[in-house]
């Protein structure tokens, strides 16, 4: 009786990706408190997903845009005034092979975002976000790996390096923080703010995965005194998620998404701004597992009959992170006198191309300089620099599925004489790799009686294009041992076609002694 030992593989298929644009509008009545709306001078927003699920056909997400407007008010002595509003909305992204239940990992960004002026007293917002969704399945899979208790069974096998996955798991992390202001400045309203989260990092102890990160919060506000003033904070993001059996050896994918986020002055205490942001953390662990898998089987005595089915699985996982340093100098011919108060920067791959060792990722930097005039008017300058990433030394690089996220590390503007900007900034690329790989395997093994006895003692064989020691071994109720021996090949792997081999009959010595 054939006994099979077998071995469990964890599978996280990627089933579906998608990248869609949608459409975020809403309206927003001007306050009592505040002045009418002469025109716009800039919008910005932080998009939250606060649910998302994976239906029959489609994934389902709900979210919000928190906006800020920076305005010029009709009339009166104020240059600047602002504005914040909250849009929500649902959205249907038609996705197929998606069913109920899988995993979504999901990618919004802010692609543009603007008011316009409907009256006085209302604007109307639209928002387009560039959504990136990956659709995953798990599954648990039994693989044989070795057979006992038959001398008589010829086993083909192959090693192979998988990545298994241990477990997944999410949390959520509350950063709160109130940022102190200079005592000087008694805060009028907050004209804009924008969040990002940097510096990721990821700690894995056994049961437990470490998530790290820092919430860049940049504000802009504007004081009583009618001045424009920054504030620069950043709010530790630290949570524990509780994956059993992991080690300090697996590998960790991690994902942070901004469910909610509350930003506005403090009531409690002056000179400050309250900030409270809820960001769920999500991660998928894996094992790099060693496998020496059956490829094929068959007995020598015996008719085997089996089933090979072919399962898709990761493999070569691996991040690759490194610093992109751009050294840009721009020229504005009208700047001179004013004041340099923030500068936006957002990072957009446009193409990558995979060409043998080497990815190229052709991308571009979007860069809002917003300055301030003697008279404290805002000033909006736009410019765009394109930059090439390259990550090297990789083997078949074509055949590789990557995912490669760039953040700003840091940046520094010296506004220079004769309208130059000296730009410095650093990108942090963080390049996740692996391929997907059919792999072969061998399920549910019957023995179905004893293999009808060759009458012949030894066979001569000619070779034919593609012919291997094992299928002709197989045919015959031979062995490679046998065949390689009598027809003194070392190389067992090398046959060519038209070549004379001698098939020597596979025949019992003594119980369970066979050649």
């Amino acid at each position: 009786m054939i006994e099979a030992q077998r071995e469990n593989l964890n599978v996280n298929k990627l089933i579906a990706e998608k990248k869609e644009i949608i459409f975020v509008e809403g309206d927003m009545i001007v306050p009592d408190s505040k002045p009418d709306i002469l025109n716009t001078i800039c919008t910005s927003g932080v998009v939250s997903i606060y649910k998302k699920e994976a239906q029959e056909g489609k994934v389902r997400l709900d979210g919000s845009v928190n906006t800020y407007i920076m305005y010029m008010p009709d009339g009166g002595e104020d240059t600047v005034r602002g504005l914040n509003t909250c849009i929500d909305f649902s959205e249907n992204i038609n996705v197929s092979n998606c069913i109920d239940g899988m995993n979504v990992i999901s990618d919004i960004k802010i692609k543009s975002i603007e008011a316009k002026v409907i009256n006085g007293r209302k604007v109307g917002i639209k928002a387009t976000l560039e959504v990136n969704l990956k659709i995953y399945s798990n599954e648990d899979v039994e693989i044989i790996n070795e057979i006992q208790n038959e001398n008589n069974v010829q086993i083909l096998k192959e090693d192979l390096t998988v990545n298994s996955l241990v477990g997944q798991g999410t949390t959520k992390i509350y950063a709160k923080e109130s940022i102190q202001l200079d005592v000087a400045d008694n805060l009028a309203e907050i004209l804009r703010a924008q969040v990002c989260l940097i510096d990721r990092d990821v700690k894995i102890s056994y049961n437990k995965v470490l998530a790290k990160s820092e919430a860049e919060i940049r504000i802009m506000y504007l004081t009583e005194d009618n001045r424009i003033c920054t504030v620069n904070y950043k709010i530790p993001v630290v949570g524990f998620i509780d994956i059993p059996n992991v080690t300090d050896g697996n590998l960790c994918d991690v994902n942070y998404e901004i469910k909610n986020i509350i930003i506005k002055p403090n009531s409690q205490e002056e000179h400050s701004i309250y900030v409270e942001i809820e960001i769920e953390v999500s991660c998928y662990v894996y094992e790099e597992k060693q496998l020496n898998l059956i490829q094929d089987m068959y007995s020598t005595i015996q008719n085997l009959n089996f089933e090979k089915k072919q399962i898709m699985t990761m493999t070569n996982k691996q991040c690759v992170t490194n610093i992109k340093q751009i050294r840009e100098k721009i020229n504005f011919n009208d700047i001179d006198g004013l004041n340099l108060v923030d500068v936006d920067i957002i990072t957009n791959i446009t193409n990558e191309n995979k060409i043998n060792s080497k990815i190229l990722y052709e991308s571009e930097m979007e860069l809002r300089f917003i300055f301030e005039n003697s008279r404290k008017q805002v000033i909006i300058k736009e410019v765009k620099l394109p930059f090439e990433y390259t990550v090297e030394n990789l083997q078949n690089g074509e055949s590789l599925n990557t995912d490669c996220n760039m953040e700003v590390k840091s940046k520094d503007f010296i506004v220079q004489d004769g309208g130059n900007i000296s730009c410095n900034i650093d990108i942090q690329a963080d390049t996740n790799m692996y391929r997907m790989a059919n792999i072969n395997m061998i399920d549910s093994i019957e023995e179905n009686g004893e293999r009808e006895e060759q009458d012949y003692s030894i066979v001569i064989y000619i070779v034919k294009k593609g012919d291997t020691l094992w299928n002709i071994a197989k045919e015959f109720g031979s062995t490679v041992d046998s065949i390689a021996r009598v027809n003194g090949i070392e190389n067992r792997d090398l046959i060519q076609p038209g070549q004379k081999l001698y098939i020597p009959k596979f025949e019992r010595i003594s119980e369970g002694n066979y050649e």
